[in-house]
Order: structure tokens, then C-alpha cells, then sequence
């Protein structure tokens, strides 16, 4: 069954549909009308100027049959909605999973898969997005053998060490990664603009004594944190600290809260980097309260509650949500064997639509009941 009621002097229409239920304003049905008048009926893009709707917009009628609802504005205008797809079009992305050590999944995907099959690929997308990270296996051991994958998915990201790049143990290293040192849990890049969205880590030889990988979920450790320590985290998610990085050839600098949030107050994004960060010069009562906050998340992304630890086998490669998840690795000593692993980053943006794109695909097939 399906109600329809209008509601304060008919500028916004209440709906109830097959158990769902939403409240909708008079310009927002009009700017969105699917008619091929008002959206473009190939790219979707509107083609109305939607800032010129009269400002006291209502509803004149509102029918339902069908499974659709028919709407006249009192501009004239006459459309009609699909109710489904009208609520569908409010539906989120699924869930995340957020995940301490004794709870830690372990996602899995085939590489010659993912690289033949939509369906492999999708469910190596999805795993992504719900857990932070993702273990391929049979990537070939070649110096950029995670390329064609990469290319089912969206270009490489290019930085200014090229872009598919060595992690190991060099000479006159000109970043920490490329020493023998453990790495604190941290974020990738916090001094770019756009800070890249996912880490691919792939590993060709491990054979050197640790060197063991480390993850933590941030977006945890920012739920842990705002639970037991409200204050540090109120505080974490308005500071904004700075980032840089220089060499020779290279200045990056860049800002952005500890734990950032979206426009419904959730954690979106957390940046971790102590070796980049640049916290500027605050009157002393803040720093004291933000060294203090920091600390806290510091302590949590680092304890063994959140921590999980994961050696990397040749041909394996780690793909790690880098707006999500924290990842180190401890010092490893070449005296028993070599560790040569490669990165690359892949942007969040092409990432997401390749995602988003695979499901829809796929769910039409399956209801057409054609063959993905």
C-alpha cells in the first residue's frame, strides 16, 4: 500500500511505501522530475536552472497508480515518479563493517578472477568498501604485476616517485619506508590534495627476518574513542593539523582533522602521520588538550585491541583503504633474506564508481536473468 500526504500548505509531500517512509519537499520532487524536460534523458544532468524554482513551490496534486506518483507543481509543471526507484534513490551504500583484532575478517580474492569475471571483481570491490582492505593472491611476481588489475579499476595513480614504486631497504633512502625501520601505524600521504584513497601493497619476495604488516581500523578506534573519551574526541575531529613534505624537487603541504567528519557527523576520513605533521602554534591551552587527545587516539591505534598483524606471502598483495585504515610494519633485518615489496595508489573516486557501476550491472542482469 501506498499513502501520500501533504503537508505544510502542500510544499512538502509525506510518502509511505511498502513499509517505507520519507518526507520530501516540493523543490526537491520538482528540481529532480524525470521527465525529459526537466533531466536530460541521456546523461541525466538537469536541464532546468533550478535556482530560478519560485521559492513558495507546492504541490497542486499528487496520485498514485501503478507503482508510480504523478505530481503537478503549481508552476505548471506535471511529472511522474517511479516510488520505487524514488526510494532507491535514498538508499546508501551498504554498510561498513568496523572490526577490532579478535574480530578482524579476512577478505580474499583470486587475481586471475577478479581480472576475467565482473562478478570476482565486484565481490573484491565490496569486501573493500565493508572491511578496509582486501588480500589478492596470484598476482604475478613481476615488477608491476598488479597493472592489469589496476586497469579493470581505474588509472594508477601518478605522485612524484612515479608510479608503481619499490618498498625496501635502499642506500641514501629518501623516505622511512625505504629503511629497515619499523613504521608506526599511520596514513599514507596526508600532504596531498586529494590524498589518495587506496593503497595497493604488493609483495614480491619477504623473506627477511619481520617485517610483518600491521592494520588497525581508524574508524574504530575513532567509535572507541568517542565512547570512552568524548572530549578527546571532540577535539580531534576540530583541530586541524598541518602536513608537509619536501625533498629537492618536491613541496607538498596540506591540512585536515585527526578524525574528519561527514555532514551527518560520522568519521569519514582519519589522518595519521607523525613523521609529516606540522601542528601549528596554538594558544598553549588547545595544544595541551590536543597532545592529550592525540595521545589517547595514538594509544588505541597501536594497542594489541585494534591491531592486526599479517605477513605477506610473494604474490600476495594487500589493498588498504587509506581514508580508513592505519597500516606499520615492524623492522625486518635483511641478514636472512630480502624484502622487496611494490605500491601503487588508486584514487577513491574511480574506485567507488567502478564499485557502484558493477553492482547495478549486475543486479539487472540478474533480474533479466541474463549472465553477468
Amino acid at each position: 500500500m501506498t499513502h501520500v500526504t501533504p503537508l505544510a500548505n502542500r510544499r512538502r509531500l509525506a510518502i509511505e511505501h511498502h513499509g517505507q517512509r520519507g518526507e520530501f519537499a516540493a523543490l526537491w520532487l520538482r528540481e529532480r522530475s524525470p521527465d525529459a524536460e526537466t533531466l536530460d534523458p541521456r546523461t541525466g544532468q538537469r536541464l532546468i536552472e533550478a535556482a530560478e524554482l519560485p521559492l513558495d513551490l507546492s504541490i497542486e496534486s499528487a496520485e498514485v497508480a501503478e507503482g508510480r506518483l504523478r505530481l503537478c507543481f503549481s508552476d505548471g509543471h506535471c511529472t511522474a515518479f517511479d516510488l520505487a526507484a524514488l526510494f532507491d534513490d535514498q538508499a546508501s551504500d551498504p554498510p561498513r563493517k568496523l572490526w577490532d583484532a579478535a574480530g578482524a575478517p579476512r577478505p580474499e580474492a583470486d587475481f586471475s578472477a577478479a581480472l576475467a569475471d565482473d562478478q570476482a571483481l565486484s565481490d573484491m570491490l565490496e569486501a573493500l568498501h565493508r572491511d578496509g582492505f582486501v588480500i589478492v593472491s596470484g598476482v604475478p611476481i613481476e615488477t608491476d604485476g598488479m597493472q592489469p588489475l589496476i586497469d579493470r579499476i581505474g588509472p594508477l595513480r601518478r605522485t612524484n616517485w612515479g608510479g608503481i614504486a619499490d618498498v625496501k631497504s635502499v642506500a641514501d633512502a629518501y623516505d622511512l619506508t625505504m629503511t629497515q625501520r619499523g613504521l608506526e601505524p599511520h596514513t599514507d600521504n596526508p600532504y596531498r590534495d586529494p590524498i589518495p584513497g587506496y593503497i595497493w601493497l604488493h609483495c614480491l619476495t619477504n623473506a627477511a627476518e619481520g617485517g610483518d604488516s600491521t592494520l588497525a581500523d581508524g574508524f574504530m578506534a575513532a567509535r572507541l574513542l568517542r565512547e570512552r573519551d568524548p572530549a578527546a574526541y571532540a577535539c580531534l575531529t576540530r583541530v586541524t593539523p598541518g602536513f608537509r613534505y619536501r625533498d629537492a624537487d618536491t613541496h607538498l603541504e596540506s591540512e585536515g582533522p585527526l578524525i574528519e567528519l561527514d555532514s551527518h557527523g560520522d568519521p569519514v576520513r582519519v589522518r595519521y602521520s607523525n613523521r609529516t605533521e606540522r601542528v601549528p602554534a596554538l594558544p598553549a591551552e588547545e595544544l595541551e588538550t590536543f597532545y592529550a587527545a592525540r595521545r589517547a587516539f595514538y594509544q588505541l591505534i597501536t594497542g594489541q585491541e585494534l591491531t592486526l598483524q599479517l605477513k605477506l606471502d610473494p604474490g600476495q598483495m594487500l589493498i588498504m583503504d587509506n581514508y580508513r585504515l592505519l597500516h606499520g610494519r615492524s623492522a625486518f633485518q635483511l641478514a636472512d633474506g630480502v624484502r622487496h615489496l611494490r605500491q601503487g595508489y588508486v584514487d577513491r573516486d574511480s574506485t567507488t564508481s567502478r564499485r557502484r557501476v558493477l553492482r547495478q550491472r549486475l543486479a539487472t542482469s540478474q533480474a533479466q536473468g541474463v549472465p553477468a
